[in-house]
């Protein structure tokens, strides 16, 4: 008997629903603060319908479009839990782009973008350490 849209799923449904092994979801929980399962006595995880529907735009992002990690958690911090449900739902980036790109530089365009972002946060942490150590 199969469940109804609105059951709970188990990680083993999540996964096989979302195409990835139960070990994506457990990292996924890592680094985004928004993936919050419910968790039962012994840390049985349980995902509503409206995790699997975050899940189902992470996934998306990550795995078709071409987003970092960093670049996801940025996208969710700028435009929210809405715009990870409407690219799980296929919506496509074009929106998220600037006004100035072509259309054929979108998604080249947008990776680069990430990968600059990132670079930057990893160049802000390095200037941190380096100024506790000479402010030893």
């Amino acid at each position: 008997m199969a469940k109804g849209p609105e059951a709970f799923r188990t990680i083993s449904e999540a996964a096989d629903e979302l195409n990835v092994p139960q070990h994506v979801l457990r990292f996924w929980e890592t680094k985004f603060a928004f993936i919050r399962p419910m968790k039962r006595a012994g840390g049985r995880r349980f995902y509503r319908p409206g995790d699997i529907a975050v899940l189902k735009g992470v996934r998306r992002l990550l795995h078709d479009e071409g987003y970092t990690i960093k670049g996801v958690q940025r996208l969710y911090r700028e435009e929210g839990a809405k715009r990870l449900v409407a690219s799980g739902e296929g919506a496509s980036t074009i929106a998220a782009a600037p006004d100035n790109a072509l259309p054929s530089d979108l998604h080249a365009d947008r990776i680069g973008r990430d990968r600059l972002l990132e670079i930057l946060d990893e160049l802000e942490s390095v200037k941190q350490r380096l100024d506790a150590v000479l402010a030893r």
